[in-house]
């Protein structure tokens, strides 16, 4: 392997190591979800009346889902590198309809073990779908346009805040599925129900900013001054966000609030919306992830490699995580005493509204879980460097 090739893989292990970190961290909210016995009850947001503790447990894994997004984009310029135009926005087109299929039919039945489909639930992977299908067509036009585009939705979404929502009921769904959703559930007939939880073009702004950002991972770019951009970008985004939280203006559609408390205070600085990801969310979050692209980029060690197995397949390490959670909480479901007729609960089966846990157990069953999933990630990982079967490219 020449220089330049160690350089390249180096600049990908980075990429590994930082998407392995967030898919660990968010399968601890997913494992709260599930687990704790507030989840169903309670905001683990709300400075009024959270704990630091479970405030960090919620807080922590606001990084997962834009650096996901992020990531995505980057590795979608990154691969385009290896096709003509046309190809790299065929796959992007395709592989968008994928994983919103995915989203529907596979993650909806981890989440909820319901084979009905009452309820469909549509969040992150759903966004990336829609996202990568914008993407296969902005593009097509030129990186410009999609960096201008992506600058445009991630600074200017938050727009919305500051007027009315539309009287038209079929216009403000609209807005609410493209801008502004959280917890819109649209009801399909009688017993049937879709909740879009991940407005779109938010996150199609984070994927853009990620594919632009693609540029600096190009084989012919310094990487000293990739360096220095990632440093430097990082840290505009978190100036960003300090700047406007204190003001407290535009960039969120809920204000910090003033308490006579200092704890308080800080818990209320730090709790900026996600759904959808605002432009303090996505300051944030990005400012931060740039800077670990930055600090991890060549980095060799034992806890490297670990990261860059999940970081690697994140994909199949996203779908089993679920499913092994929910897995164990149908286990835990009957060892409690449940019965069978408590199953039906929505939107999750085996789910009651008074079942869970302290947050200790959540945690420890957190590390089972992740642990449990590392040999089968390892060995994902070999097969698809092992093996070019052309479904791998949709995994």
């Amino acid at each position: 392997m020449n220089a330049e090739q160690k350089l390249l893989s180096k600049r990908i292990v980075s990429i590994d190591i930082l998407r392995g970190l967030v898919m660990i961290i968010m399968a601890l909210d997913h494992t709260r979800d599930f687990f704790h016995i507030q989840a169903m009850t309670g905001d683990p947001l709300n400075p009024d009346t959270t704990t630091p503790f479970l405030f960090f447990t919620r807080w922590i894994t606001h990084f997962c889902a834009p650096t996901f997004v992020f990531l995505s984009g980057l590795s979608a310029y990154l691969s385009a590198q290896n096709k003509t135009p046309s190809q790299s926005s065929a796959f992007l087109f395709k592989r968008g309809l994928w994983l919103i299929f995915i989203e529907v039919a596979i993650v909806t039945l981890g989440l909820t073990f319901n084979p009905t489909y009452n309820f469909v639930i549509l969040q992150v992977i759903w966004a990336i779908g829609w996202s990568m299908i914008f993407l296969a067509i902005f593009s097509r036009i030129s990186y410009k346009f999609v960096l201008v585009f992506g600058l445009l939705l991630v600074l200017g979404h938050n727009i919305f805040n500051l007027f009315p929502a539309p009287n038209d009921e079929n216009l403000n769904l609209v807005l609410k599925i493209f801008f502004t959703a959280f917890g819109t559930v649209v009801p399909i007939g009688n017993n049937h129900f879709i909740g879009v939880f991940y407005a779109i073009l938010p996150w199609t702004g984070v994927m853009f900013l990620g594919y632009a950002t693609g540029k600096w991972f190009n084989k012919d770019f310094n990487p000293v001054k990739r360096n220095r951009n990632l440093l430097n970008f990082g840290a505009l985004a978190l100036v960003i966000f300090v700047g406007l939280r204190l003001l407290s203006v535009y960039g969120d559609p809920a204000p910090r609030k003033e308490y006579h408390d200092l704890v308080k205070n800080l818990l209320s600085f730090f709790n900026v919306s996600k759904y959808p990801p605002s432009l303090q969310f996505t300051g944030m979050t990005i400012g931060v992830a740039l800077l670990l692209l930055a600090i991890t980029e060549g980095a060799v060690n034992k806890l490297s490699k670990v990261l860059s197995v999940y970081g690697s397949v994140p994909f199949f390490y996203y779908i089993l995580h679920f499913y092994l959670l929910h897995t164990i909480l149908v286990a835990l479901f009957f060892l409690e005493g449940n019965t069978s007729a408590q199953i039906i609960q929505m939107p999750f089966f085996f789910r009651p509204v008074a079942f869970g846990y302290n947050l200790w157990i959540v945690y420890a069953i957190w590390i089972f879980v992740v642990a449990s999933l590392y040999y089968p990630c390892k060995w994902f990982k070999k097969y698809k460097q092992t093996h070019s079967n052309w479904w791998l490219r949709y995994l």
